[in-house]
């Protein structure tokens, strides 16, 4: 793939998640018990041979290029393969990227460095497995100006994606961005073509259409709303279905965009389903991530001789469990839960400490949070709304640090 370079976008606010992200980027944000978002397309790039790759970031990357740091520093140079982490270089007038297209002119220059053919651009905080060189073969075999990687979603839902019309060839010949009317497919009129931001462009094509839209002061410099319909008249423009049998990835057709907490919650209680509908366990893709060293997992019986209980959860290393009751929840690395204390259908970050006799419910805890014994979260909305943030489907989530 040395014809080939990865752009990783990793730069946005992440509003949504907050307070998950009032600290840190979107894509820096744990998930799983032992990953962080961006884990995830960086695995895709690992495994699909892509592996000269630029990290655009922005808002809050310390955590996030700590993380690349020291989980990601495995490309050797000597051998062209590259991850670097590319903040904005404020070459347009000390300005900040201000779309997604944006972004790409900012480091025009380093596109023009490299030597690649094709551009493969990505988002950093979707959860998904994908084979991106079976797209990439499909594309060098349409001679394709632009290929967009899409699924077919219900026509409800594609009101929040950039919806596309194709022919029998799979050529787009319209796309429309959050469609208040999302057209329909044919023969399927209950469903729509939905784009999942994954995107490769030939080389040559890009750096034209970047440099016109520059130029541009009526644009938003955003991909969907901007430079995708403006390629599409002129050039061959192809779309490759998501989830089908191409590729080395088990087919699975799960890819699920975190960008709230209601949809970061169900993406993380997914992964408990007696037949989880992504799979972490194929053994020739396996997720990637930074992971300290840490003792195995452990449960002990109190004091008082209570037994450490797990019943469906996920527990990452270091989490030791003396006599309290997990239920269907992510419990990440160093958590420590004590005497009768109940979690039911949680999440905890890394470094929680869980007091005697709490009960949690249906709550999010952020890292480094020492709560207090026979607290109670997730139980009174009306108490819980004074102090934490609690989303549209009522889940509570507690900040980073958040002392009681």
């Amino acid at each position: 793939m040395q014809d080939t370079l990865a752009v990783v976008l990793a730069g946005g606010v992440g509003s949504r998640l907050s307070p998950l992200t009032d600290d840190r980027a979107k894509p820096a944000v744990p998930f799983g018990g032992k990953y962080r978002i961006i884990d995830f397309t960086l695995t895709n790039c690992l495994h699909s041979g892509l592996r000269r790759i630029l990290v655009l970031t922005q808002y809050k990357s310390h955590s996030l290029q700590k993380h690349l740091r020291d989980g990601w520093s495995i490309f050797n140079p000597e051998l062209g393969e590259f991850i670097t982490v590319v903040p904005p270089q404020m070459r347009k007038g000390g300005k900040w990227y201000e779309g997604t297209a944006d972004a790409l002119f900012h480091n025009m220059w380093l596109l023009s460095r490299s030597d690649a053919k094709h551009v493969v651009v990505l988002s950093g905080d979707h959860i998904y497995r994908m084979d991106y060189a079976a797209m990439l073969d499909e594309h060098r075999e349409k001679g394709a100006a632009l290929t967009i990687a899409c699924m077919d979603v219900a026509r409800e839902e594609a009101k929040a994606f950039g919806v596309m019309a194709i022919d029998d060839e799979h050529r787009i010949t319209s796309f429309i961005e959050k469609p208040s009317d999302p057209p329909s497919m044919p023969n399927r009129p209950d469903r729509s073509l939905a784009s999942m931001g994954i995107y490769i462009f030939d080389m040559a094509v890009l750096q034209q259409v970047l440099k016109e839209d520059a130029e541009n002061d009526a644009s938003s410099h955003d991909f969907g709303k901007d430079i995708i319909p403006k390629l599409i008249p002129d050039n061959n423009v192809y779309a490759y279905q998501f989830g089908d049998e191409k590729g080395r990835v088990a087919k699975d057709n799960y890819w699920r965009d975190v960008g709230t907490i209601d949809s970061f919650y169900e993406a993380n209680m997914d992964l408990l389903e007696p037949v989880p509908p992504m799979n972490l366990y194929q053994k020739n893709w396996a997720i990637r991530t930074y992971e300290p060293q840490l003792p195995p997992a452990r449960t002990v019986s109190s004091a008082t001789g209570n037994e450490g209980i797990f019943i469906n959860s996920i527990i990452a290393n270091g989490v030791v469990n003396s006599g309290g009751s997990v239920q269907h929840s992510v419990i990440s690395s160093g958590v420590r839960i004590n005497d009768s204390a109940t979690i039911v259908d949680c999440i905890l970050f890394d470094d929680v400490e869980v007091g005697d006799g709490c009960q949690l419910v249906n709550c999010i805890i952020d890292k480094h949070v020492k709560i207090p014994p026979h607290t109670q979260i997730g139980l009174n909305p009306i108490e819980d709304a004074k102090r934490f943030r609690i989303s549209e489907k009522g889940i509570v989530v507690v900040p980073e640090s958040y002392q009681f």
